[in-house]
């Protein structure tokens, strides 16, 4: 019984980490439409994104979108803990 309390305690604890990745924003794979989800990004900045994405190829990190136009660093803040530029 305690083995089973302990599987279910560490299940629920798991859960918000499998939300998080879930939610995440790959930058290098994401559409416009789901870059405009990010916070202070609209349409324009994420078209902005992709046409430097596919000038410049795939991002190497989440700081290098502050090389885009209109991404600064407090959009960068912003959203860090959703974006990932993984595979």
């Amino acid at each position: 019984m305690k083995t089973l309390l302990r599987s279910c305690l560490v299940g629920l604890l798991a859960l918000p980490l499998l939300a998080m990745a879930a939610d995440s924003i790959n930058i290098n794979t994401a559409s416009a439409e789901e870059l405009a989800q990010m916070n202070g990004v609209g349409e324009a900045r994420a078209a902005a994104i992709i046409e430097y994405r596919d000038e410049k190829g795939k991002f190497t990190s989440v700081e290098e979108l502050t090389e885009v136009s209109g991404i600064g660093d407090a959009t960068l803040e912003k959203n860090r803990d959703l974006l990932t530029a993984g595979e």
